[in-house]
């Protein structure tokens, strides 16, 4: 109850008065003692005066903090040994996300590389099935790691399982740099997927848990800015390489992939853990000092920190009560619901078909007849407009919604893939064995129809940089409880990561075999993925992670009725501002079963 709850803060309070107390006593003893020592050091040996040799406090032969020995517990002087934290929502998300810069680094490793001379010639000339297995193998790691992603995370925390995946990154990275054939570059780009499968999925979840309901979406925009930094990085990275000779070319490029997952490594002790991860685990008292100290620059008893405490361990109690566990939790009691959304709009985030003009705009760009330094630089611009405009994202998510943005995007990009498609389709010539030998590109257009051609990739890339690349990963990681958020999430990045294994095993031969109806494949899905939006996503943006609860529940609003807004959160602080100011006791009128029943539903 809420009436726990505050009298919990209330002694966190005091056991901090306390300690400030110890320390200031401990503080003059430490000084007194110093001082002592520097007079005896300065005595005059001649004298006869036997100088007492100095004996280091415990703490400081140990390399503690020198008031670690005030506190009598193990995990009062834990505290005190790790690392400093920052508790900026902001910093946290530019350190977490560089694990989603992994994730677009590994594209352009591939993107800016696969058109170079020295590619083609040391790996002979990779084409069809072959390239598809080079360029889909960083999804099927992606879809093993996501498989272990959400019970490591449970188990040591969304903070440390992204430190572990960066391990897998670096082993692969060095399998890549030193790869003699393209059955070691598969390797190594498997296993650099098992690090983006665990990463792409736990730092949302991280960010949705440390985020305030109001930026949430804003601070989940940060994680796919991150990954189009990374391809934009890496693209010209591997552009200026493609100047350097032989093999050497490629393999400084995928050297490059060192330094980003090193710098995440050197970034994550400064991090502090969930507060709702800390909850789940019962460390409720380390829970609420995390959760101040995000929401509220440290005041355990803002009413901020009251509220959503008490709506945590209100829905966390109701969710133990469930009758279900293991995997039977994502599909009983309605949660086949939120499983269905969450794995549907990271799949159809792949089916709208964006990525294949980021995994191989080279060859849709050698489709509009262009060619050499030209095709790679537009590509470069490309990237360039991804980051542009999901950057505009990041300043109206949350006001606009969720829904919306899925819709008339998804609408958007359909458009886009017919036009594309039936440019294609109208005005192309089949080139037999391929545009300048590649066998990947057997239609060509030029003219005004190749001036289409890119003018609406470019198109396609500017709605989906608006809409679905980053609203995806912000609804997805929004829709789970907390005893089902870290799984939840890794089954939602599973299905990204499937699909987008499949794509792009799928997208070399289709180009070679069906060419331009590829395009109208994935228009015709963007409008399927539309149609789904309407029906079955309800809104999510400025509501609590608890209370999204009772919008999945079986007796929730119809999805199409639902907005932003309208958060019962911003009542219940008003509600606790109110007694707190009137000196009543907030846990005799404080409700505690808000949202229990949104959960048995």
């Amino acid at each position: 109850t809420a009436k726990r709850v505050v009298a919990r803060l209330r002694r966190i309070k005091e056991k901090e008065k306390a300690a400030e107390k110890r320390k200031e006593t401990a503080a003059a003893k430490w000084k007194e003692a110093a001082e002592k020592r520097k007079q005896g050091a300065g005595e005059d040996p001649s004298k006869g005066v036997k100088k007492k040799r100095r004996i280091q406090p415990k703490s400081a032969q140990l390399g503690h903090y020198p008031y670690s020995n005030l506190y009598h517990s193990d995990e009062h002087k834990a505290i005190y040994m790790e690392f400093p934290k920052i508790y900026n929502t902001y910093f946290l998300a530019v350190i977490s996300t560089i694990g989603g810069m992994l994730f677009g680094f590994d594209i352009s490793s591939m993107s800016a590389i696969i058109g170079t001379d020295q590619y083609v010639d040391y790996f002979n000339d990779p084409h069809g099935v072959t390239q598809g297995a080079i360029g889909s193998a960083l999804a099927a790691g992606s879809v093993v790691g996501a498989l272990f992603a959400g019970p490591l995370s449970d188990k040591v925390g969304r903070r440390d399982a992204i430190f572990l995946a960066c391990i897998w990154w670096l082993v692969g990275t060095a399998i890549q740099v030193a790869c003699n054939g393209y059955g070691m570059l598969i390797a190594g780009r498997i296993l650099n997927g098992v690090c983006v499968g665990i990463t792409s999925s736990q730092v949302p979840v991280y960010l949705a848990e440390i985020a305030k309901k109001e930026k949430r979406g804003s601070i989940i925009v940060i994680q796919q800015l991150a990954i189009e930094w990374g391809i934009l990085i890496m693209f010209f990275v591997g552009y200026g390489c493609s100047f350097i000779a032989d093999d050497a070319s490629f393999r400084t490029a995928w050297g490059i992939q060192f330094v980003p997952a090193a710098l995440l490594m050197l970034g994550i002790p400064f991090l502090p853990r969930s507060p709702r991860w800390l909850a789940k685990v019962g460390r409720e008292e380390k829970a609420i000092e995390v959760l101040a100290r995000i929401q509220a620059h440290g005041k355990v008893d803002d009413p901020l920190v009251v509220a959503e405490w008490e709506e945590i361990t209100t829905i966390l109690a109701a969710e133990r009560e469930a009758p279900y566990s293991g995997w039977r939790r994502f599909i009983k009691n309605g949660m086949w619901r939120r499983t269905f959304a969450g794995m549907s709009v990271q799949a159809w985030q792949q089916l709208s078909g964006a990525n294949v003009m980021t995994y191989y705009v080279v060859y849709v760009f050698q489709m509009a007849h262009l060619s050499g330094n030209i095709n790679l630089i537009s590509s470069g611009i490309q990237y360039a407009l991804f980051i542009v405009f999901t950057s505009v994202v990041f300043f109206f998510i949350d006001k606009t919604g969720r829904r919306p943005l899925l819709i008339y995007g998804a609408i958007g990009m359909g458009i886009c893939q017919f036009v594309v498609g039936g440019v294609l389709g109208t005005y192309g010539t089949y080139v037999p064995g391929g545009v300048g030998g590649n066998e990947n590109v057997v239609i060509q257009v030029t003219g005004q129809p190749s001036h289409v051609v890119i003018a609406f990739s470019y198109l396609l890339i500017i709605v989906y940089a608006l809409t679905l690349a980053p609203v995806a990963w912000v609804y997805a990681a929004e829709v789970w409880s907390l005893e089902t958020r870290a799984t939840g999430m890794a089954l939602a990045s599973l299905a990204n990561w499937l699909f987008n294994f499949a794509l792009g095993l799928f997208v070399p031969p289709a180009f070679h075999n069906i060419s331009w109806k590829t395009f109208i494949i994935f228009g015709v899905l963007c409008f399927g993925a539309a149609v789904q939006a309407f029906l079955f996503y309800p809104e999510t943006a400025q509501k609590s992670l608890e209370e999204i609860e009772r919008l999945f529940s079986k007796g929730g609003p119809k999805p199409w009725k639902t907005r932003p807004g309208d958060s019962m959160l911003d009542a219940k602080i008003a509600q606790v501002e109110e007694l707190q100011q009137k000196g009543e006791p907030v846990g005799e009128k404080f409700g505690s079963t808000a949202h229990s029943e949104g959960l048995k539903g």
